[in-house]
């Protein structure tokens, strides 16, 4: 199958960089649903930016590309040897072109692979059918939406709603209880595949698996299609909004199914998805390998501009601050805020944090005044430089147990991250004098064209991803939602929604 290969190039590289066009009529419909000038809706402005400038310069939507997760179905008699053989190369060279970020860790010893294969890495399901064709749909989903799955095990009690027995009243509980616990960290408006029944393992799998369903579908079981459009529209009262900001439209999508379980058990799996709602699929010729039909897309289409708007419209309210930042700049900020960050600032998750715990920061890194930005973003050398290919912001609750201290023992004034922080890190803000800005997740794109030179990198022996990188930026936009007079926009909206979710404990 000599066009194999390429086709799975083809299909990665459009999967990373084109949202499918029903995920773009759903935010295009959030964009025009939020309520003007808020925060939410400044946050989906972005993101509709965003989405237009991935798909034109083919560079994925998010930084965060995820574990590569393929469904294959194949006639019989074909080789699935050859075409696992055929993915993993594909997966391979697409890391190298920048349409991937290496996300492949090795879970002993922590070292990334760097070309994304590894040890079930990609992760590859084989189907045989009586078609003549190979089908092969691909998702990516991206660890900070993968860190929001949650499973439930009926009968539970859950927060602001009490009692969830084993029937669909008990499901339904479950599913809005999962929106509410993603707030920000999976970056709302997002979208749920649910399964009700099976086994712990099975159930994830069969959720996730309604996340290939269209988000226009209408579920085949009266009682599931009636679950999921009443799910729509309460998990829209909830408030919790566009990068949990509060606001209107907090879910785009929800897919559910239901599986056979064993009588002791009575599991409802949830996989939960974020805007950056990343899946395409190819029909190919089973004797070349040539794609014959796309699914979810027509590429025959031109694709339809989500906005006229590019990127975040300024009012000149702004606040600029530009690095070394100082004690009073930043205790005059408040939440809300919006800032334009303009200067010297470094790269740093999880790997950095843990090794600043016990370790002198590397040779010339100053981070006294300095931004810290959680970012994990894709890279590509181009002789002797290193340029940008994607760069939003991680999820910063991943942090909280270093982020305190790393505060107070290198003075840094400001992290920039999404899904905010908690009381320990806040009461750290309070204490040393700085603030946390939340940028807007999955906006890769966006804020990769606000990276005007990467100055230098430490600790690359961490992998790409987790390495420490010092950038000069420009107009860095990010809005303050944890100050340093002891003030969380996270926490207000996690009350307030907690309030709106217990007024839905019955219907």
């Amino acid at each position: 199958m000599q066009f194999l290969k390429e086709s799975l190039i083809e299909l990665i590289t459009q999967t990373s960089t084109n949202l499918p066009p029903d995920v773009r009529d759903a935010m295009k419909f959030a964009l025009g649903a939020e309520t003007p000038d808020t925060q939410a809706s400044q946050a989906l402005n972005v993101i509709a930016s965003n989405i237009d400038m991935a798909a034109a310069d083919e560079g994925p939507i998010c930084q965060d590309t995820g574990m590569p997760t393929f469904v294959v179905h194949t006639p019989v008699g074909v080789n699935q040897i050859s075409i696992k053989k055929a993915i993993r190369e594909a997966v391979a060279e697409a890391t190298k072109r920048g349409k991937l970020r290496p996300n492949s860790v090795d879970s002993l010893t922590g070292k990334n692979t760097g070309d994304n294969l590894g040890t079930e890495t990609p992760v590859i399901h084989f189907h045989q059918w009586e078609n003549d064709d190979i089908e092969v749909k691909l998702i990516l989903k991206g660890g900070g939406c993968e860190n929001k799955n949650i499973q439930y095990s009926l009968p539970a009690e859950l927060d602001h709603l009490g009692k969830a027995g084993r029937n669909l009243e008990g499901v339904r509980k479950c599913i809005l209880h999962s929106i509410w616990q993603a707030q920000g960290q999976g970056c709302a408006p997002g979208a749920v595949g649910v399964c009700i029944g099976s086994d712990r393992a099975h159930g994830y799998d069969l959720a996730k698996e309604q996340l290939f369903r269209t988000l226009e579908d209408v579920n085949p079981v009266p009682e599931l299609a009636n679950l999921e459009t009443e799910i729509m529209e309460e998990a829209n009262r909830l408030g919790v909004g566009a990068m949990g900001f509060g606001g209107k439209i907090s879910l785009i999508g929800c897919k559910v199914t239901a599986a056979n379980r064993l009588p002791a058990s009575f599991f409802v799996s949830v996989a939960y998805e974020c805007w950056a709602f990343r899946r395409l699929g190819v029909r190919l010729d089973a004797a070349d390998g040539a794609i014959t039909k796309w699914l979810y897309r027509d590429p025959s289409r031109p694709v339809e501009q989500m906005t006229q708007k590019e990127g975040f419209p300024l009012t000149g309210r702004e606040i600029v601050l530009r690095p070394p930042i100082s004690e009073d700049q930043i205790r005059a900020l408040k939440v809300g805020d919006v800032v334009l960050i303009t200067g010297e600032c470094f790269t740093g998750r999880d790997a950095v944090h843990a090794h600043l715990m016990h370790n002198p920061l590397p040779e010339g890194v100053d981070l006294q005044g300095a931004v810290l930005y959680h970012c994990g973003p894709v890279m590509l050398k181009e002789g002797n430089e290193w340029k940008v290919k994607a760069a939003g912001p991680t999820t910063s609750s991943r942090e909280e147990p270093y982020q305190a201290d790393v505060i107070k023992n290198f003075g840094i004034r400001a992290i920039i991250g999404k899904g905010g922080m908690g009381k320990k890190t806040l009461a750290a803000l309070q204490e040393h004098g700085a603030v946390y800005l939340n940028g807007i997740g999955g906006a890769a794109q966006y804020y990769a064209r606000c990276v005007e030179q990467v100055l230098g990198v430490s600790l690359l022996e961490f992998g790409i991803p987790e390495a420490m990188w010092k950038l000069r930026v420009h107009d860095y936009m990010a809005i303050v939602t944890m100050d340093a007079h002891g003030n969380s926009l996270h926490a207000e909206v996690e009350k307030e929604t907690g309030e709106n979710l217990a007024e839905l404990q019955t219907v």
